[in-house]
């Protein structure tokens, strides 16, 4: 009786243990990990499926599991630096509870693996543009003149704007781009902002911080680059406005330019047809921004 007690706990405390997995989410990470004799497929398509089916039954006897990306240069990098032997899989075990705590992942919540997959490498983008553009602004240092730390500056000048440009939105669900052209590397960045019943904005925290990095560093270097947000509820034309970036500020798009820029082809630059039941309007007056603005340098 004390046995089956003491087994009916260990499968009660098993479903309490959240898990990590470390998905190779494409074929060329697939392939770089068969280099390892201790890594035993040989078929990505047939681990993916064997992938799923473990998602799913822990799912089913209630444990809770975080999918995160597998990086087999990542994983060769730690091995070197923690003297892990990296054809163990333990090694592998131990970068994948890594991972969990600082790679980029996602809950896994029933979603077949081909909706899940490029949500999770959205994410790795997302949190490697955050991380590219957060070590740009730190590096700008401070002011010369003032002293004041110019990326700090440039955050929360831009985190005003953005809670601005939402306020002053029509109701409904918002969606937002933002891009930075003359950094190292072009930069984009996307905001989902959608609206309940009750009139309540609901915004991801991790988008958040993203979006307004980004645009800081627009801001703080005085880059080429632009905003576009789309407005959408029903019963009404979906609304498209526009800014551009100019100096350590967001100047309005007339119209014109919002129309101009949204039925350009930016590749080729011929023109597209423009959507049906879509408006192209001027951006709402934004009022004075009552943050510390920085020194222009």
């Amino acid at each position: 009786m004390a046995h089956t007690d003491h087994q009916t706990m260990r499968r009660v405390l098993r479903r309490e243990i959240a898990g990590t997995i470390g998905l190779l989410t494409d074929e060329h990470d697939f392939r770089a990990m068969r280099r390892y004799r201790s890594f035993t497929f040989d078929d990505h398509k047939i681990y993916l499926e064997q992938v799923e089916a473990l998602l799913r039954t822990r799912a089913s006897q209630g444990s809770h599991t975080t999918v995160a990306l597998f990086d087999p240069l990542e994983y060769a990098q730690f091995c070197a630096e923690t003297g892990l032997d990296p054809d163990v899989p333990s090694s592998r075990t131990r970068f994948t509870a890594e991972l969990g705590t600082t790679g980029p992942t996602l809950p896994y919540d029933g979603r077949p693996l081909a909706e899940l997959v490029p949500a999770l490498v959205d994410e790795a983008v997302r949190q490697a543009t955050w991380e590219y553009a957060a070590t740009l602004l730190a590096r700008l240092g401070a002011c010369p003149t003032c002293g004041e730390d110019i990326g700090r500056a440039a955050y929360t000048h831009a985190s005003s704007l953005l809670m601005r440009i939402l306020e002053t939105a029509q109701p409904g669900s918002r969606h937002l781009v933002c891009s930075v052209t003359g950094t190292p590397e072009s930069l984009a960045s996307v905001l989902h902002a959608d609206e309940d019943a009750e009139g309540a904005t609901h915004l991801d925290e991790a988008e958040v911080l993203e979006f307004t990095t980004v645009l800081a560093l627009g801001l703080a270097t005085q880059s080429p680059g632009g905003l576009v947000m789309r407005t959408s509820a029903p019963g009404t034309s979906d609304r498209i406005y526009g800014w551009r970036l100019r100096g350590d500020d967001l100047e309005p798009l007339t119209a014109g330019e919002v129309f101009d820029a949204y039925c350009t082809d930016i590749e080729s630059g011929d023109l597209i047809s423009p959507e049906s039941g879509v408006d192209y309007c001027v951006p709402p007056d934004l009022g004075a921004d009552q943050t510390p603005r920085r020194h222009q340098h």
